[in-house]
């Protein structure tokens, strides 16, 4: 069985308009998506003991989600976000940014070193506040894969990212294909192994170094937007993952067999993130917002 591991940022997403929040974060969801996928999967976060972090920590439990690596902090706030749906699409009106992961952020010891490299497949993001230790995970042994979300066009990100990651996700929507090209053959060229743009309806972009690759998304009506794309680098994750098992991890260095994954990688990707449109919140489980919650929620959204 596939291992897998979310290494950053979880919140809470509180849904406004239905007074529901549901548990999320890019590194969350992609443990959670992970699990749905079939893999033993573990998240290393850090928490806030309030109603959000308690929250993440019991669907972490329901789910069967390791978390024996997680930090906790009393009389800490967990990370929040606020959001609201558009025709389908979530829009984001504000947040905590972060909570206790921004003030506390994650420092990794040799003990969460050695938990590490019994991985798979490790996932960081932009929003993890974990960038810093990217290097400590170079040559332990797992995949490593980071979500720049909308956060491609900071060149120091790049410059101190790319080197060390695998595969690198970006949002293009802004991006016309030239653009989206270039933005990846620079990704590729700062060191990492294989580049992914998506772009909503357009689908993906992949660059792996050799060949270039084009994933045309499964169209659904969405019910909730919200994770798609943390579905998609998940699904595309463990699918390579999957087609590694019992076979030393440098044949991935070998373009023809890239291109003998990569294609029906991304095919899977496509599909489960369509799944995930057709589902409120990152993966789901949504609770009333407690109401504790509510006067940080008003102060942040200044209702």
């Amino acid at each position: 069985m596939i291992k897998a591991l979310g290494i950053g940022d979880n919140v809470c997403d509180i849904y406004i308009h239905t007074n529901l929040m549901y548990p999320g974060g890019q590194a969350f969801n992609f443990a959670a998506n992970a699990k749905i996928l079939g893999a033993e999967s573990a998240f290393i976060g850090v928490h806030g003991d309030d109603a959000a972090g308690r929250y993440i920590i019991e669907t972490m439990k329901k789910r069967k989600i390791d978390y024996s690596h997680t930090r906790i902090y009393q009389r800490e706030e967990n990370g929040f976000a606020c959001v609201t749906l558009v025709d389908g699409d979530r829009v984001f009106i504000g947040s905590n940014k972060g909570g206790v992961l921004k003030r506390r952020p994650i420092q990794l010891t040799e003990d969460d070193l050695e938990y590490i490299a019994e991985f798979d497949i490790v996932h960081m993001s932009n929003n993890g506040f974990t960038d810093s230790e990217l290097p400590k995970l170079k040559h332990r042994g797992p995949l490593v894969s980071y979500d720049f979300s909308y956060r491609w066009n900071e060149e120091e990100r790049i410059d101190r990212v790319c080197p060390n990651v695998d595969f690198a996700f970006a949002s293009c929507s802004e991006l016309n294909d030239e653009k989206i090209w270039d933005l990846l053959y620079k990704m590729h060229i700062k060191g990492c192994g294989v580049a992914i743009g998506t772009r909503g309806s357009d689908g993906a972009f992949v660059f792996d170094g050799k060949k270039q690759y084009r994933q045309l998304p499964k169209l659904v009506k969405p019910v909730d937007t919200m994770g798609a794309g943390d579905g998609f680098a998940t699904a595309v994750m463990v699918a390579v993952a999957e087609s590694l098992c019992g076979l030393e991890k440098t044949i991935w260095e070998q373009a023809d067999f890239r291109a003998s994954v990569l294609p029906e990688a991304l095919k899977t990707a496509a599909t489960f993130s369509a799944q995930c449109c057709l589902i409120h919140g990152g993966s789901g489980d949504g609770i009333k917002i407690p109401e504790e919650m509510w006067p940080r929620i008003k102060e942040v959204i200044a209702i």
